[in-house]
């Protein structure tokens, strides 16, 4: 343990060391962010600033919105800065900061995707006993058990990763820490972690993503076999399309990224599959939500109609 205290920094390798690519990724992803914490911040201010969006569903989609900005924010700012210098370097300790946000709020994300479909499931096959099932304390209780569970679970890598002998090198070819690009430069045996990346992770995203798939066969079985209306069904088929495809856009990569890979896999091929959930997915997430729900069109329309005449008063 001697020498891992020796280390105080990391070097991020990045996605690029071609300067001319290095301006061009600078701009991309600077945009990318952009259109992330407008887009999310603006489901966010509707959920919180609209009535009519005081709802279950819209209540799961503002903190959806809110982890989509923060968790954002852990990863593209570092990246942007490695961008504009040679080297990039992370200290010891902000290198397992981010490791622990990072997996902290995509977590909990995921857990909260398999909350959601639970609140499709119960709004579409018990919508009698909707508002007693969905109260609001149900609600503030399962968002808080998503936050909790996805920071314990956070926790326990971010300790378990700590404790392991790093004697160099120091680079870590990715653009950000992660897990498995920190266990390529362990020094130590890595059992330990991998059988928590391989069972606890597994286990937490499957169990979400068999959460939302159980739902949603419940849903559409009941769609087909007790409700006879066509336009009914289209309009509970369409709430649900939005959702399935956020979690088809997250839980599809994450799978592929820490289920069916190794710590020893290639870095280009797991840059580019994180590249999905942590940048592309939270830029396409309020998109998704405001071109197919007309509720969030609604008030989206009603806002900005409110704003432009108190701009003209």
């Amino acid at each position: 343990m001697e020498n891992q205290t020796k280390m105080h920094e990391f070097i991020l390798l990045g996605l690029t060391n071609d300067s001319g690519q290095k301006h061009v990724f600078f701009i991309l992803f600077l945009l990318l962010y952009m259109a992330c914490v407008v887009g999310n911040g603006a489901i966010l201010l509707l959920v919180l600033a609209e009535p009519r969006l005081h709802t279950p569903m819209y209540f799961f989609l503002g903190n959806l919105s809110f982890l989509d900005i923060c968790c954002s924010t852990v990863i593209i700012p570092k990246m942007l800065s490695g961008f504009l210098m040679q080297h990039q370097s992370i200290s010891f300790i902000d290198c397992f900061t981010q490791l622990h946000f990072f997996h902290f709020l995509g977590s909990s994300e995921g857990m909260l995707l398999g909350v959601m479909a639970y609140d499709r499931y119960v709004a579409i096959c018990n919508p009698l006993r909707y508002t007693l099932i969905m109260s609001k304390l149900a609600c503030l209780m399962l968002a808080g058990a998503t936050w909790t569970a996805g920071f314990f679970h956070a926790l326990m890598h971010t300790v378990a990763t700590s404790q392991l002998w790093f004697c160099g090198p120091n680079v870590i070819e990715h653009f950000f820490c992660d897990i498995k690009p920190l266990l390529k430069l362990a020094c130590s045996s890595i059992a330990l972690n991998l059988t928590l990346l391989n069972v606890v992770t597994s286990c937490i995203a499957l169990g979400s993503f068999f959460l939302t798939l159980l739902s949603y066969l419940y849903i559409i079985s009941f769609l087909f076999f007790k409700v006879q209306s066509p336009q009914s069904r289209w309009k509970a088929f369409s709430t649900c399309a939005s959702h399935l495809t956020v979690v088809a856009l997250l839980y599809v990569p994450v799978i592929v990224n820490y289920m069916f890979g190794s710590a020893g896999e290639s870095s280009e091929r797991e840059m580019s599959i994180t590249l999905l959930y942590t940048v592309v997915t939270p830029v396409l997430n309020p998109l998704i939500y405001t071109l197919r729900n007309q509720e969030v069109q609604t008030a989206l329309k009603k806002t900005l109609c409110r704003t432009y005449r108190s701009g003209r008063t």
